[in-house]
């Protein structure tokens, strides 16, 4: 079975694959019947092997290749005559970050396999993510976040966009933005001073901003 996770939203396809784990894979066997490759690494020689590995003790075994728009095109002919006819074995996930760039390859694909399309996010700033935290959606903001973060926007630029929404924000209290303030100024020491990861520091304040208020 082929399975197409399809979009740029990394938390919805990691709960796709955990939920694909769950289901045919244990735990304590999970490094022995799954493997994961980047496309630019891969030759049909080596995926084929990938597959024709047999499962330990589970019925199945999962092969997953990131960023799978990135596939040569002798590996795509290969993928392909599995999607046809795949082993019974063997479950192949195809990560497809960019839909534009694979399009002929899904539209082969697509008969044959299973697909999840993630909810795309174009275009997206930050300040799009103090709109999701003013809307009490912190959920879409973290995903949000996780799609900056991924493409190389810098923390300090995030926390510096939020900073500005929030002083512009002319819905709410002067208590609710001391306390939005305050938090902020929290978050820019704890990344500054190295206590928190720039990524965790930012989820946490994306959580707290949401509720301020409530």
């Amino acid at each position: 079975m082929t399975y197409l996770f399809i979009g740029r939203d990394k938390p919805f396809k990691e709960e796709k694959l955990k939920s694909l784990k769950v289901k045919f894979l244990t735990k304590e066997l999970e490094q022995f019947n799954l493997d994961t490759l980047y496309a630019k690494e891969i030759t049909p020689k080596l995926l084929q092997e990938k597959l024709l590995c047999l499962p330990v003790k589970t019925p199945k075994r999962i092969v997953i290749i990131k960023r799978a728009e990135e596939l040569k095109q002798d590996v795509k002919d290969f993928i392909i005559k599995f999607a046809v006819s795949p082993y019974l074995h063997a479950f192949l996930v195809l990560d497809i970050d960019n839909r534009e760039k694979a399009q002929d390859f899904i539209n082969c694909l697509l008969k044959y396999s299973e697909v999840y399309q993630c909810r795309e996010i174009r275009d997206l700033t930050a300040f799009d993510l103090a709109e999701e935290i003013n809307s009490r959606r912190p959920e879409a903001a973290l995903r949000g976040l996780n799609y900056l973060l991924e493409r190389g926007q810098k923390p300090e630029l995030i926390l510096g966009a939020l900073r500005h929404a929030c002083l512009k924000d002319n819905s709410i209290s002067n208590r609710e933005t001391k306390n939005k303030l305050k938090l902020l100024l929290n978050c820019d020491l704890e990344i500054k001073t190295g206590r928190l990861t720039p990524s965790f520091a930012l989820e946490k304040l994306i959580i707290s901003l949401s509720w301020v208020g409530e």
